[in-house]
């Protein structure tokens, strides 16, 4: 399966990683890696996490990752996985996709 990032994502991903890199720039680095690892797992069984609490939807799913809860959608018919959103899982702030 092939794996889309959503530019909301990416633009989430990016302040999260400067908000790291202020206290300690090696932690945002080690962050976005060990991130990365797990985001490239998900093909290889793409139904392991539970369906996201945020849409009614059974092919949206939440990975969690340190505090952060990352939504991504499977598509079965397009074969991809898109990431969607990573957000605090004490402050989530979904909005439509």
């Amino acid at each position: 399966m092939k794996i889309i990032y959503n530019p909301s994502f990416e633009s989430q991903l990016i302040d999260i990683l400067n908000y790291i890199a202020l206290d300690k720039p090696s932690a945002s680095i080690k962050f976005a890696l060990e991130l990365e690892k797990l985001i490239l797992k998900i093909p290889t069984f793409p139904f392991k996490y539970k369906q996201s609490f945020y849409f009614e939807n059974k092919n949206i799913r939440d990975m969690t990752y340190k505090k952060y809860t990352i939504t991504y959608e499977v598509n079965l018919d397009n074969n991809t996985i898109e990431i969607l959103k990573i957000f605090n899982r004490n402050k989530p702030n979904i909005e439509k996709i």
